[in-house]
């Protein structure tokens, strides 16, 4: 036998049978599930002793169509080319671990469908919310954020950010960061290598951001400094490297913005006749998982995904309950010193020629 006689199945349990066995109205169960009601102690405690002893579990459908809510949010993630899938999926796990808590399921949309994809999901009635991430300065999707109903936050920030929800690093504090920290040790030609050209071309914010906190602060530093995109293969990040170095023999220092190529950029140095840090010191944006499983570990500035995914979604949630919450969450770099940077070598941190 399934259930005591007398007693329907817990799979059979429905809220009729919650409030029989509780003495009280269907519409009290009601209440004390969605609280939208207040209702005695003394009467919520009998009720939920009820639930418990039938094993009664409400239906999520049911649920949903009574607040009117689906319980899920999408998080739109285009797949496109030059993205660093690793971290992204940081992100992607943060925000599902925090969805959960908030008894949310998250719907990943993939394809790069641009305004289009957006009208889609919030015409579907799938989703409660949407959290867009490979948010670009001129972002086709932003327009139409603006005029939807649909509550949303964006991980990045496009150029114009008025009347948005936007949450990441600040990237450009953090590029302005590693110039700082390289400046102090004496460095004055730095180079940064960047994200893939295919990043820079769709004109998206993080590295656009990065490079200009680099460009920013080199010249409050007095350090001349050379930007250019790096793509994440070992022999494309040797060819860079060697043209850079044939070009400008007297940098003495690297910014390392993708972090695909942080391990080439490390294996290939010493063969081109530069140690690290004795003779190139290198600082990562890029995760601390990163940082400290390289040889050398590095100087870096942490990408905060478990963070930056946490924030955004309970932003979101906020929105959902109609709260007001800030435009702009730009969290602060947090620049970590480790062991691949170091003074420069007195033939680079002479001024001047």
């Amino acid at each position: 036998m399934t259930g005591s006689p007398g007693r329907p199945s817990p799979g059979q349990v429905t809220i009729a049978d919650v409030a029989r066995h509780a003495g009280v109205a269907a519409s009290t169960v009601s209440y004390v599930l969605s609280g939208k009601r207040a209702i005695s102690e003394v009467t919520r405690a009998r009720v939920l002793a009820s639930i418990r002893l039938l094993g009664y579990h409400p239906n999520a459908g049911a649920r949903a169509l009574a607040s009117r809510r689906a319980n899920v949010i999408a998080l739109v993630l285009p797949l496109r080319s030059g993205m660093q899938v690793p971290v992204v999926m940081q992100f992607a796990t943060a925000v599902v671990t925090t969805a959960r808590r908030h008894d949310h399921d998250v719907l990943l949309v993939t394809s790069d469908e641009g305004p289009a994809g957006l009208r889609r999901i919030a015409a579907s009635a799938l989703v409660d919310g949407v959290l867009l991430m490979d948010v670009e300065l001129d972002d086709a999707r932003v327009p139409l954020l603006r005029d939807l109903a649909l509550p949303s936050v964006l991980i990045g920030f496009p150029a114009e950010a008025t009347g948005l929800t936007c949450v990441d690093l600040d990237f450009h504090e953090a590029g302005a960061a590693c110039v700082a920290h390289l400046a102090g040790l004496g460095h004055r030609r730095v180079a940064l290598l960047g994200a893939p050209a295919a990043v820079y071309e769709r004109g998206t914010g993080f590295a656009h951001r990065t490079r200009s906190g680099v460009s920013e602060a080199a010249a409050r530093h007095g350090v001349q400094v050379v930007a250019l995109p790096c793509e994440e293969g070992a022999a494309d990040v040797r060819r860079t490297l060697t043209a850079l170095l044939a070009e400008h023999p007297d940098i003495s220092a690297l910014v390392v913005q993708n972090e695909a190529a942080v391990g080439p950029v490390l294996a290939t140095l010493p063969t081109l006749g530069r140690q690290v840090p004795r003779d190139m010191s290198v600082v990562a944006i890029c995760p601390d998982q990163f940082a400290e499983q390289s040889a050398p570990m590095l100087t870096s500035v942490p990408v905060p995904a478990e963070e930056v995914g946490r924030q955004a979604v309970t932003l979101l949630m906020s929105k959902l309950r109609d709260e007001q919450v800030p435009e702009a969450t730009l969290l602060a770099p947090r620049l970590t010193v480790r062991d691949s940077t170091a003074a420069a070598p007195a033939v680079h941190a002479v001024d001047g020629h």
